[in-house]
């Protein structure tokens, strides 16, 4: 398959915690691009709604991250649950994406990957089973070759759709500083 043909699902979910036993997405967004990364569609930004005994639970991290960005208060006002979420994300991705062809893409994409296929098995299933993950290159830069990982900055403020994009633009500095094309 060319370069060009190759979709990549980037996908960031924003949940209560890391325990994918104990704790659950609060929102979910993605992107498909093109094997260069250009865009080819934008999918929906979901809050997910929580009752408030789950978003009491907490730990201070999430508590303070979450309404400094103006989730929680999203997230109480959604009328959406973890289903509908996974619905409407798989019907946009089944309309510009065949399943298990394109690889889930994201920055420490393999915890996304375990909330998803605990809670949202079926949007899980729909990826090809390889990821694209950008921390690798980001942990392979700090280690030989600190330039090129100092080069690049993030401005994550932990929306899932603003965390999609810097993943993105992330790795198009990556493969700038080290893919070599000729």
């Amino acid at each position: 398959m060319s370069t060009d043909s190759k979709r990549l699902i980037w996908l960031d979910l924003e949940m209560t915690g890391l325990d994918t036993f104990n704790d659950t997405i609060i929102e979910i967004a993605t992107v498909v691009t093109d094997g260069n990364l250009s865009v080819i569609a934008e999918g929906p930004s979901l809050a997910i709604h929580q009752d408030d005994t789950i978003l009491d639970a907490m730990d201070n991290w999430n508590k303070k991250t979450h309404s400094q960005s103006g989730l929680l208060k999203r997230v109480r006002k959604s009328k959406l649950t973890i289903a509908d979420a996974e619905n409407m994300t798989l019907s946009f991705l089944k309309k510009i994406t065949n399943k298990e062809e394109s690889p889930m893409c994201g920055n420490t994409i393999c915890q996304d990957r375990r909330f998803l296929a605990r809670q949202m098995p079926q949007l899980e299933s729909h990826f090809n089973y390889r990821n694209l993950d950008v921390t690798s290159l980001k942990i392979i830069s700090q280690l030989w070759n600190p330039e090129v990982a100092r080069s690049h900055s993030k401005n994550s403020n932990h929306l899932a759709m603003d965390d999609v994009y810097d993943s993105i633009y992330e790795l198009k500095h990556y493969k700038n500083y080290l893919i070599n094309e000729e």
